[in-house]
């Protein structure tokens, strides 16, 4: 499996857990509220990803890398704010957050190649 495939795969589960995890709290007002937006966010780093891998130009790629890179930020920024209102879930999200950041190093790497790249043609 190439290194973009297992990456997509990362963004998959990333997704996936942020949603199942924001499932959990149907009980918390705000964070039924906030897990809503979340999982839009979540989700939308995943969909821009795989948009950028059918990129139409290099340009396109990184517009597309950007808008996920946007995303996981307001999905970061959501889930530490989830954890300051509901502490006692904190330890589940830490893990979450902690691909995130992962995630985070990952594009911001894969941009500043693209940029390179492009410089090159």
């Amino acid at each position: 499996m190439s290194w973009v495939n297992e990456l997509e795969e990362r963004m998959i589960t990333f997704s996936a857990d942020v949603c199942t995890e924001m499932n959990r709290y149907e009980e918390n007002y705000a964070v039924v509220n906030l897990g809503r937006q979340l999982m839009r966010s979540a989700t939308s780093v995943t969909l821009n990803f795989a948009e950028a891998r059918a990129a139409e130009s290099s340009k396109d790629f990184i517009h597309k890398l950007k808008l996920a890179l946007k995303e996981l930020n307001e999905t970061k920024v959501g889930l530490k704010l989830i954890a300051k209102i509901d502490p006692a879930r904190g330890q589940r999200l830490e893990t979450i957050l902690a691909e995130a950041g992962e995630l985070t190093g990952i594009l911001l790497v894969s941009i500043q190649t693209a940029k390179k790249n492009s410089l090159k043609q």
